[in-house]
């Protein structure tokens, strides 16, 4: 079993932070240092597929866990990320349940979905180590979310969550907000109550919700909230502020000298 998903499914609260510069020792230090849950920034961030592959290798060795945001929910995308052993993905950008539904079918073999056949020669399948993995395990072990950041999605909600396949709607308030017409400003009235709306929505539905840091919540607000999976901080982030504080604590001392 996919030990996101599972945790997920005992109604564990996960807490994760981002990797967008691509770099396998950055991903380590982080989960080394307290983030033992990693999104790999796939539609932002820096890197390929192989890089991404690399990320996940050093976290996993360093006791880790990870997520994929790929860049697009194309056929050939979710195909290559999932041969290469990917199996906890967010999709960017899913307005309506067609789009829900061809994602999630991209991701399926046949039977369920319209996933390319390669099991034994992919790394998902450990090379063939796996002898069940198409039939049975694939499906399983897969972690699916999709982005609500449109007021498109909002008006699907219901019949996106209730896609087959489908495991959690990812809210991408940034995004929704800009949507709107209020670029940068998650605070204005219409972006909370578009974000109010989704978190009403996924939890008459009963779905899996998740979202970033910001839009005034908090880590302790969105646990209260009912999430189930908040993703905050970032390297890149750690690297400005850490660079900041630097050159303050070195103009201040030089000031004084």
């Amino acid at each position: 079993m996919n030990p996101i998903k599972q945790r997920l499914q005992n109604c564990e609260f996960l807490t994760a932070g981002w990797v967008e510069l691509g770099n396998p020792d950055v991903a380590e230090i982080m989960v080394r240092h307290g983030w033992n849950l990693i999104v790999i920034d796939g539609e932002h961030g820096i890197g390929d597929l192989e890089n991404w592959v690399a990320v996940a290798r050093a976290v996993e060795a360093a006791g880790g866990e990870v997520l994929l945001r790929v860049p697009d929910g194309s056929d050939t995308t979710l195909k290559r990320v999932l041969d290469r052993g990917f199996r906890s993905l967010i999709v960017p950008m899913v307005n309506t349940p067609a789009q829900a539904k061809a994602i999630a079918g991209h991701c399926r073999y046949p039977g369920l979905g319209t996933r390319g056949y390669a099991a034994p020669i992919v790394r998902a399948s450990a090379y063939g180590a796996r002898p069940d993995y198409a039939r049975d395990e694939s499906h399983d072990e897969l972690l699916l979310f999709v982005q609500c950041e449109h007021p498109d999605a909002i008006t699907g909600l219901a019949e996106i969550a209730a896609t087959p396949g489908i495991d959690g709607i990812f809210l991408g308030p940034n995004d929704l907000s800009a949507a709107l017409g209020h670029l940068e400003r998650m605070d204005h009235a219409d972006t909370q109550a578009a974000i109010a709306e989704v978190e009403a929505g996924a939890k008459k539905a009963g779905t899996m919700l998740a979202t970033v840091l910001g839009a005034g919540r908090g880590w302790a607000d969105l646990k209260g909230l009912g999430y189930n999976l908040a993703v905050g901080v970032n390297d890149v982030s750690f690297l400005v502020q850490s660079a900041r504080q630097a050159a303050e604590m070195r103009d201040a001392e030089l000031k004084g000298a």
